[in-house]
């Protein structure tokens, strides 16, 4: 399987087709440096950050992200126009190439500051804090939504939904495939138990044309994602891409018709080694970036290995020198695969 889909690897506004989610403890900025090393095109999310925590907070530990990882988008967390504009004014300053209204997150810390999924009950309220969004700046300004929730669960109250915000002025919508169950299930039981509806997103980019509609949900392959774009604008890889991050290698290939990032994860893991230094430069715990590299070898001859030595209590020593220990105790023929 080569080349990429017959629209090519970006939409006609310029959006990488593929991306991976916003993911609380996972896509903060060592995870988006490393997955650089992987793939090159692919959109990248923060994590959502919250108004409070940029507006009040250490800016530079919740915004700064090294060149590197563009594009990068910030996800944003809040419930108030004028909160989540500022927010946009302040994050400019670290040239983010899009901003993304969290609308989808369903976890009862996000319900307490009534933002996340709970949002989707209250288009008109979703509609003026994206308004205020692109007041501020002149990146796309996209929402992150589920297909519904408790009490609003059909596809006709979902269309209405992203056709108040819409009006707004925002052209991006990226559907996880599934309602969100506000009350009652955990964010990981929101991951399974709702079923997943592809199909109400298909149906809502052949109703809306316009727009760019983007679909999130249970994808794990490239395979998954070349499917997913015969019916949508872009794909959005959640766990598989943190999980299995080797499956990114293949992307830029595949799907953008760019030569590969890295051929071998050897080739991957030795090029982190002066980001362990920085990281030793700086005070910073190894661990930063080593939880973000327990998959590197999933699935493979030799994985095991390589997260025991990564895992548990870390020995002193520089952090190159943990990453090249974790990787000679992998088969080099493994190390070596491409």
């Amino acid at each position: 399987m080569t080349g990429g889909p017959d629209t090519g690897g970006y939409t006609e506004r310029g959006t990488p087709r593929v991306s991976i989610a916003p993911m609380m403890d996972w896509t903060d900025r060592h995870y988006r440096y490393f997955i650089r090393h992987l793939t090159r095109r692919t959109l990248l999310y923060t994590e959502m950050v919250t108004t409070g925590a940029i507006i009040h907070g250490d800016r530079d530990r919740f915004l700064a992200f090294d060149p590197l990882e563009h594009p990068v988008a910030l996800q944003i967390g809040g419930d108030t126009a004028d909160d989540v504009a500022r927010s946009v004014e302040i994050a400019e300053e670290y040239g983010y190439d899009e901003y993304n209204l969290n609308v989808g997150c369903p976890s009862d810390k996000v319900q307490e500051g009534n933002f996340g999924a709970c949002l989707m009950a209250t288009p008109d309220r979703v509609a003026e804090i994206t308004a205020a969004m692109r007041e501020v700046t002149d990146r796309p300004v996209s929402v992150k939504q589920r297909i519904g929730i408790d009490g609003r669960e059909s596809y006709e109250e979902m269309l209405e939904f992203v056709d108040t915000v819409a009006a707004s002025g925002v052209e991006r919508f990226t559907v996880h495939a599934r309602i969100a169950i506000l009350a009652g299930l955990s964010p990981k039981q929101n991951r399974t138990i709702p079923p997943i509806r592809y199909e109400d997103v298909y149906r809502l980019k052949r109703e809306r044309p316009q727009l760019e509609i983007g679909i999130n949900g249970q994808i794990r392959t490239v395979d998954d994602v070349r499917s997913h774009l015969a019916h949508v604008d872009t794909v959005m890889v959640g766990r598989a891409a943190y999980e299995q991050p080797w499956l990114f290698a293949t992307v830029d290939e595949e799907l953008f018709g760019d030569e590969p990032a890295a051929t071998t994860r050897e080739q991957v893991v030795e090029a982190l080694f002066p980001y362990m230094d920085y990281l030793d430069r700086t005070g910073q715990p190894p661990r930063r970036m080593i939880n973000h590299l327990l998959g590197l070898f999933a699935g493979r001859p030799g994985a095991r290995r390589w997260k025991q030595a990564l895992s548990g209590r870390l020995p002193a020593a520089p952090g190159r020198e943990i990453l090249r220990t974790a990787r000679d105790a992998v088969p080099e023929e493994i190390r070596q695969e491409s």
